[in-house]
């Protein structure tokens, strides 16, 4: 690693401090609880999304015991439309285990926090040097992206082993005898540079702090990192979903939700039972004297897959009960909302023809 790149750190600190973010609310906050919260709500989706979401699970759960005391379907409802929602499992769990086995206190050490569920190397040194200063990089994606950048970085990122030489370079970047200041502002500048500066297309070279030292932008090779050969792929898949809608014995209108398996897309949620075919959702089982009506295709756009949902609104007699095999519940209408289920179907259930 060039010599030269011993400037990176100190410059970097110096430009957080003084252009980066200082104004979002897990900002300025020593308590891990609250960091850990925002990174996990932060992985994969945009700061602006995430924001109204994370005020709401702080007013339902203040702190780490009331998250772990919580049922798991309270937690789900406040977490739908946020996505990837294996990590509001992981979030519930690592709770618990926080709450049971630490006292309520979380690890102070990244290598002690990546014991948790859900927390992953840079989760980890994310919470360590924001919450104790630990001398520790982190690297997500989009801090991979600006290191790829600066170093050119000639390693394949779809193999581990270039991601772990990657991270050993980070290491070695870190300012040397930080403060605990100093690292806050060093962590953030990282976040903030990945997420306003060095983007995926269309970098800012002009206002990087790091220009001079940027080993892509000094080739014109900025465009060419990070390497990465392994593509997305991403599938479609059809699923047909029987809504079944009747009065409830109060008069307001209600669904039928049946959880969804523990493992794949939407696993643990509430969900309209899903078939795999047109013929099948007619075929489970309707009574000539019920209403059906296909609605409108929702398209669904997940990691590794394009999901088509097919509704069949059906509505039932008043009265009208399922076989009593049917694992399920009916779900008042004006309820909604205080259950754990897929942004898409929420937002189906909420616009429901008269």
């Amino acid at each position: 690693m060039p010599d030269s790149l011993a400037s990176f750190a100190p410059k970097l600190i110096l430009w957080q401090r003084a252009n980066g973010r200082h104004g979002l609310p897990w900002q300025g906050t020593r308590d891990p609880y609250r960091v850990w919260l925002s990174e996990i709500m932060l992985q994969q989706t945009q700061v602006a999304t995430v924001l109204g979401y994370y005020d709401r699970f702080l007013q339902h759960f203040p702190g780490v015991g009331a998250l772990a005391a919580a049922a798991p379907d309270e937690v789900m409802a406040l977490w739908s439309g946020l996505g990837y929602y294996s990590r509001a499992r992981n979030l519930h769990r690592c709770a618990q285990v926080v709450a049971t086995q630490y006292g309520g206190v979380f690890p102070s050490s990244a290598a002690a926090l990546q014991t948790l569920p859900g927390i992953g190397a840079s989760t980890a040194a994310a919470i360590a040097a924001f919450c104790h200063g630990e001398r520790v990089s982190i690297v997500d994606g989009n801090v991979r992206r600006v290191l790829s950048r600066l170093l050119a970085f000639e390693g394949d990122l779809s193999l581990s082993v270039h991601q772990r030489a990657l991270w050993d370079m980070a290491q070695r970047l870190l300012p040397a005898s930080p403060s605990h200041e100093d690292m806050v502002a060093y962590t953030q500048g990282l976040m903030d540079l990945g997420a306003g500066v060095c983007a995926r297309t269309r970098p800012r070279c002009e206002v990087c702090p790091a220009q001079a030292l940027c080993q892509a932008q000094r080739s014109g090779t900025v465009d060419r990192y990070p390497l990465k050969s392994r593509k997305l792929l991403r599938r479609h898949e059809s699923w047909w979903l029987q809504v079944l809608r009747r009065a409830m014995p109060g008069g307001e209108q209600g669904v039928w939700l049946e959880r969804r398996p523990a493992s794949g897309i939407w696993a643990g949620l509430h969900c309209a039972p899903v078939f795999a075919s047109e013929a099948q959702a007619f075929a489970l089982p309707l009574k000539n004297d019920w209403k059906t009506q296909p609605l409108p295709v929702v398209v669904h756009h997940l990691t590794h897959r394009e999901l088509r949902l097919h509704p069949l609104l059906v509505d039932l007699p008043p009265g009208h009960a399922l076989p009593q095999d049917a694992e399920g519940q009916w779900v008042a209408l004006d309820a909604l909302d205080r259950v754990g289920m897929p942004a898409p179907l929420r937002s189906l259930l909420n616009r429901l023809p008269e």
